[in-house]
């Protein structure tokens, strides 16, 4: 019985969290835990990079392991305690703080309003505002970008997240509540602060990049299944058989095993052609392609990428909530 009563909370609050992300987002000003969790991180790696005559690979290595050790247990203790804590004072504390948490872990109406920030710009301001609007939430240089090279950018950075910052969040989650969540968010954190493969973070950030490939690994082909899922439901701005077609051509098309699985059914579901060289930091760093150039990308395909995010991520929350609804009816057939 108390399986089941937790279960049913659990359940409630995975939903109302999911609806709070939907409706409130990431609103200005307000206190976010993944802000604090990038502080922690910032803090730590000041402490424990040395500076470049002090360098030392193995020594970079270690010190890399000891912060996402020293992240991933601060994390874990204090969500535990907060989620733990609020359910022993009242079940009902525990569903509100839970619905809070699972709010703050999701990140889909934050990525649409960050991204529909670059159309807008592009629609009313000049090309240097959409530069820089894209500048936020991409990890490219784009003072060189042109529209459609803006374009792209956010339309990328919406097909990636669809995953890192939406899907993959809310399977975890599903699976082991806020703890699990935001143990996920701090991996994929560390991961867009620290796992850059350049003279700076080479070493020190390989451990962080090779547990969020590990992490996302699932997630990222579930995520893009459920994207070629959307598109084959999302009527006629989508190309569900393109989809699938660059999917299983261009699915490793990236230095991550992960990221291209959903940039790619983006690609094939909009009939574009994503990816290929950009810079970093001042470096060109060579990439392929990924989906055929069948025409030029245009503004709303921001628009597009986002409804196929939308719908995805809707879907993955319809499944979760039937899986666990199955899980609650066949344990109270026992």
């Amino acid at each position: 019985m108390v399986f089941s009563f937790y279960l049913l909370l659990h359940t409630a609050a995975f939903l109302l969290g999911f609806l709070l992300d939907l409706l409130i987002g990431d609103p200005h000003g307000f206190p976010h835990p993944v802000r604090a969790i990038g502080g922690l991180i910032s803090f730590l790696t000041k402490k424990l990079l040395k500076s470049e005559e002090e360098r030392n690979p193995k020594k970079e290595l270690a010190n890399g392991i000891l912060c996402v050790c020293i992240v991933l247990l601060s994390v874990a203790i204090i969500v535990s305690g907060l989620y733990i804590g609020s359910y022993l004072i009242h079940p009902y504390l525990g569903l509100a703080v839970e619905s809070i948490m699972t709010w703050q872990i999701l990140a889909a109406k934050s990525l649409r309003v960050e991204s529909m920030k670059v159309y807008r710009a592009l629609q009313t301001g000049t090309l240097e505002d959409a530069r820089k609007a894209v500048s936020m939430i991409v990890g490219r240089d784009t003072n060189e970008l042109s529209e459609e090279g803006v374009i792209k950018a956010a339309v990328e950075t919406v097909a990636e997240n669809t995953s890192d910052g939406v899907i993959a969040p809310m399977l975890y989650t599903a699976l082991g509540g806020p703890v699990l969540g935001f143990l996920y968010k701090s991996i994929n954190t560390m991961d867009s602060m620290i796992g850059y493969k350049n003279d700076t973070y080479l070493y020190f950030g390989r451990a962080a990049a090779k547990l969020d490939d590990v992490v996302n690994f699932l997630p990222a082909r579930i995520s893009a299944g459920m994207m070629i899922f959307a598109s084959a439901i999302g009527g006629k701005d989508f190309q569900a058989k393109n989809a699938v077609k660059i999917f299983k051509r261009d699915r490793y098309n990236h230095a991550s095993p992960n990221s291209a699985q959903t940039e790619a059914v983006c690609a094939g579901a909009l009939g574009l052609q994503l990816a290929g060289n950009a810079y970093y930091f001042g470096k060109l760093v060579e990439k392929p392609y990924i989906g055929d150039f069948t025409r030029s990308p245009e503004r709303e395909d921001i628009k597009r990428s986002n409804r196929l995010m939308y719908l995805s991520a809707v879907l993955t929350e319809l499944i979760c909530l039937a899986v666990m609804a199955g899980v609650w009816v066949i344990w109270n057939a026992k």
